[in-house]
C-alpha cells in the first residue's frame, strides 16, 4: 500500500483545517513513520496501555469507550477524520480510553518519542497540538451541559449538528447526507440515554422532518430548524489545525 504524503493529504486541503507553512509540512514530513490500516471493530488504542504510537485519522470513523468495573463498555464520544489520538498515552503514562474503528480506518502514524522534539523545536506545531487539548475539554464541558440540560431531543438535535457539520466539513457530504455508522446503542451511551428512548427520538425527529437517520446515513433538511430543536446557533465547524 501505497503511503499518503503530507505534501498530497486529502485532509490538508480541506476548509477545515488551518493551512501549514511550508517549514510545518517539511516536519511532519519528517514526524509521520507510517499508516496503518485497520479493519472495523479493530481496537486501535487499549485502555490502560501504553502505546509508543501516535494517530491522525486520515480516514474512516471510530468511537471512543472507557471499561467499568463490571465489565459495562460505555461509549464517550467519536472519532472523525482530521483527528489526533493518542496524545493521553503520551502525557498521562497510559491510555484512560480505548479507540476502536467503527469503519474501516487508515491512520497516519507518529513515534510518540519524537513528541518533545515538537515543542523544542517547532513552536507552532506545540501550539497546535495545545489547541486540540483545549478544544477537547471544551467539548467535554459542552457535552455534560448538554448531558445536563438538554432533553433527549435536543441531546440527539446537537449530536447530530455536530456530526453533520464535522463530516461535511471533510468532504463527506454525499446527496445530502454523512455517513452515521454507529449502532443506536453507542449514541445512547454518548448521551446517557436509554437505547429504547433513543430509537423512539430518532423517530420522532425523523417524522418532523427534523433529522433522517438511517441505513448509516444522516441527512438533515434544514439545519437552523435542527439548531433551533438543539437549542445552539447555528454555526459552521471550527477551523482548526491538523497533525
Amino acid at each position: 500500500m501505497s503511503i499518503t504524503s503530507c505534501d498530497t493529504c486529502p485532509l490538508r486541503v480541506m476548509p477545515l483545517f488551518v493551512a501549514l507553512s511550508a517549514e510545518e509540512l517539511a516536519f511532519m514530513r519528517r514526524f509521520k513513520t507510517g499508516e496503518q490500516t485497520v479493519d472495523r471493530n479493530t481496537p486501535i488504542l487499549h485502555e490502560g496501555h501504553r502505546s509508543p504510537t501516535l494517530y491522525t485519522v486520515l480516514s474512516g470513523i471510530g468511537t471512543r469507550s472507557v471499561l467499568l468495573e463490571d465489565g459495562r463498555r460505555q461509549v464517550i464520544n467519536f472519532v472523525f477524520p482530521g483527528d489526533f489520538i493518542g496524545l493521553q498515552s503520551s502525557l498521562m503514562g497510559e491510555m484512560k480510553h480505548t479507540v476502536t474503528s467503527t469503519t474501516p480506518m487508515v491512520l497516519c502514524t507518529f513515534d510518540r518519542n519524537r513528541l518533545w522534539e515538537m515543542f523544542r523545536d517547532h513552536a507552532e506545531r506545540a501550539y497546535d497540538l495545545t489547541w486540540i487539548a483545549a478544544v477537547e475539554e471544551h467539548f467535554l464541558g459542552e457535552t455534560i451541559a448538554t448531558l445536563g440540560q438538554r432533553d433527549a431531543k435536543e441531546r440527539l438535535a446537537w449530536a447530530f449538528l455536530r456530526i453533520w457539520r464535522r463530516l461535511s466539513a471533510v468532504g463527506l457530504l454525499r446527496d445530502g447526507s454523512v455517513p452515521l455508522p454507529f449502532r443506536q446503542q453507542d449514541m445512547a451511551e454518548a448521551l446517557g440515554l436509554s437505547l429504547v428512548h433513543t430509537n423512539k427520538t430518532v423517530a420522532r425527529l425523523k417524522d418532523n422532518g427534523h433529522a433522517i437517520w438511517q441505513a448509516g446515513r444522516l441527512s438533515i433538511p434544514d439545519m437552523k430548524v435542527l439548531a433551533d430543536v438543539a437549542g445552539v446557533a447555528d454555526e459552521r465547524a471550527e477551523l482548526r489545525p491538523i497533525l
